[in-house]
């Protein structure tokens, strides 16, 4: 695919997908939200990525759906729409890879679900989530599942209900994010932290990924369960007794990633 609103870079064994239409605030229309896909089933597939950022160009990370799209369309189309950016943000949990977001400027509607869904925010100062589409008759319905699952009812329902901004201190305490910095300082402090988990196993950080999202939801006998069965056929994989040999040895081990 020729990508016209996204670019895709690698460093070492972190991806870094950013949203490149600075001049829209990297609104999410169709064309970019298809794009993303494509990134992501490629990631999905390629074992030298550990940790994929995800950033946005220019001032704002992004303003949500491109509402252009959203003006006097039939229900197919609009149904087209968040088909296409359901399909997206369920991909970021699926890929093995760990997702980490940086968050500059304003983070609204659809564009604070992207930040949400991803599996680390880092946020720069002047970043602020809101989710405003109550303000123009359209309920943030989508946002709203990724926001409860981050932060809680009472939170979520006050972010939905009034639509205001919450700054980056406000999300941080709210656990929405996990680290504010400095705007000078975001790139560097997300790359930062992807290095720092791409030294693990790729395959040991995928069990735990998987793992995380897939217990979330289950009683805690279920989840203890799915954890038992979970780490037993993890403790049998290569890395894993690579790893507990090179600490019983006290030598630094050699991730094969599988």
């Amino acid at each position: 695919m020729d990508y016209k609103e996204v670019t895709f870079s690698q460093t070492n064994a972190i991806g870094i997908l950013t949203l490149n239409t600075p001049e829209k605030i990297n609104a999410l229309s169709l064309q970019k939200v298809q794009e993303m896909i494509h990134v992501l089933e490629k990631i999905a597939m390629d074992d030298s990525i550990k940790v994929l950022v995800l950033k946005a160009s220019g001032k704002h990370f992004c303003a949500g759906h491109d509402l252009s799209e959203m003006v006097d369309q039939r229900t197919r189309e609009y149904k087209l729409i968040f088909d296409q950016c359901t399909r997206m943000m369920m991909m970021l949990h699926e890929i093995p890879q760990s997702v980490i977001c940086e968050v500059q400027g304003i983070a609204t509607a659809a564009g604070c679900q992207l930040a949400a869904w991803c599996d680390l925010i880092v946020a720069a100062e002047n970043a602020r989530f809101s989710t405003p589409g109550v303000k123009i008759g359209l309920f943030c319905t989508t946002p709203m599942v990724a926001i409860t699952r981050a932060i809680g009812r009472k939170a979520s329902m006050e972010m939905l209900l009034t639509g205001r901004d919450f700054p980056a201190t406000e999300a941080k305490a709210l656990g929405l994010i996990n680290r504010v910095v400095a705007l000078e300082d975001l790139h560097a402090e997300a790359m930062k932290l992807a290095e720092e988990i791409s030294q693990a196993s790729g395959f040991a950080l995928a069990i735990g990924k998987q793992g995380l999202y897939a217990q979330a939801d289950m009683t805690d006998v279920q989840a203890l369960h799915y954890a038992k069965h979970t780490i037993v056929m993890n403790n049998t994989s290569e890395d894993a007794q690579n790893g507990i040999k090179a600490f019983l040895d006290k030598r630094s081990p050699e991730w094969k990633n599988r």
